[in-house]
């Protein structure tokens, strides 16, 4: 089977270099930057000003591999791709959530951006905690690196 998506819009951030950019939205190094929606998409903005958060659906645009095992930011070992946030996936499918400052016609102003300038979108939800968020949480891996995420950056790992 065959999946073909069409992009509904772009990702506007400052980070224009792989080697610039934080792993994570909830990173200090972070930014603001925009969503443009391609007009003919617009009707679907509809009622989103009222949310205060939103999940950006993106392509990896820019990652030039796929690898099934990685070693993480935030980690010295080998791990299953699919137990990290890595870009090089089979499906360079990343997601990240976002505040919502303000809708402007086809722009979303956005704070805490985590990806490369000129990203294709490929969709975008409103988050809603009722939905989105989980109880009893685990975080594998992760939970040794628990803090770590604020202040990291990406290498060229990736």
């Amino acid at each position: 089977m065959q999946i073909t998506l069409t992009p509904i819009g772009v990702i506007h951030s400052p980070f224009q270099r792989l080697d610039e950019m934080p792993i994570q939205p909830s990173s200090e190094t972070s930014a603001p930057g925009t969503v443009e929606i391609y007009p003919q998409f617009a009707a679907g903005l509809k009622d989103l000003e009222g949310f205060s958060h939103l999940i950006l659906i993106y392509c990896f645009h820019k990652a030039s591999r796929v690898a099934l095992t990685v070693t993480p930011f935030l980690d010295s070992q080998p791990r299953g791709v699919f137990a990290t946030r890595a870009p090089v996936r089979p499906n360079p499918i990343g997601l990240s959530v976002v505040p919502l400052r303000k809708v402007e016609a086809c722009t979303l102003f956005v704070d805490r951006l985590d990806v490369l300038d000129g990203t294709p979108l490929l969709d975008l939800k409103p988050y809603v905690p009722e939905f989105d968020q989980g109880t009893q949480v685990r975080t594998g891996w992760l939970e040794r690196a628990q803090g770590q995420v604020r202040r990291a950056r990406s290498d060229g790992r990736f």
